[in-house]
């Protein structure tokens, strides 16, 4: 069951809010402080945290910066008041997963709930593979790295072994070698490794 953690300091908001998402099958903790939640979440981190802005002590971007230093990954949504839409754009640019503005409807808050949990399940998702692939990369020789740079790129073995130098029989011995480190079945395969590690700026 998706586990939401609600962070508001006015009582009513909390209770309604609370009574909402229950009934829409979601688990439910409420706080009437950042300091509270901020100490759970270091205890048990939830799929979801929802939070006002404007808050006494810790206000909801302070919040999101705390769990941020503490490691914390959790999807962040951040309520905002009438007027307040420049620093919830601000708060997304700064990685806070959406933000809704008061008075919301039942339906605005459960699909945000709802699409920053998928969202952040999916990256997690990724993040494992990714980190293989990138252990991977790493694991071939300043000589193996070129040589991957090069095939991908589209160069034949003749152009490698021109361009680095070394003999053709080299370039395939190296080539055998990066295709195995690599995991890679082919060359198409191994193109879209690079690809992926390209787009993901861990190359």
């Amino acid at each position: 069951m998706t586990l939401v953690y609600i962070v508001d300091d006015d009582d009513a908001v909390r209770d309604s809010l609370s009574i909402l998402l229950e009934s829409a099958g979601l688990s439910i903790e409420s706080f009437p402080g950042a300091e509270a939640v901020l100490a759970r979440c270091a205890d048990k981190a939830p799929d979801c945290l929802v939070t006002d802005v404007r808050m006494p002590g810790m206000d909801g971007m302070a919040l999101f910066a705390a769990l941020g230093k503490a490691g914390i990954d959790v999807p962040v949504i951040i309520m905002t008041g009438h007027g307040e839409v420049p620093l919830a754009v601000a708060a997304m640019k700064a990685g806070v997963a959406d933000f809704v503005e008061k008075p919301f409807t039942d339906e605005a808050i459960l699909e945000a709930i709802a699409a920053a949990v998928k969202k952040h399940q999916d990256r997690l998702r990724l993040r494992p593979a990714s980190a293989e692939l990138q252990g991977r990369l790493d694991s071939l020789t300043a000589r193996e790295r070129e040589v991957f740079d090069l095939l991908v790129a589209g160069d034949a073995n003749k152009i490698i072994a021109h361009a680095l130098d070394i003999s053709i029989r080299t370039v395939e011995i190296h080539r055998a070698r990066v295709m195995e480190k690599m995991k890679a079945k082919n060359l198409p395969e191994l193109v879209r490794m690079a690809l992926e590690l390209g787009a993901l700026k861990l190359s």
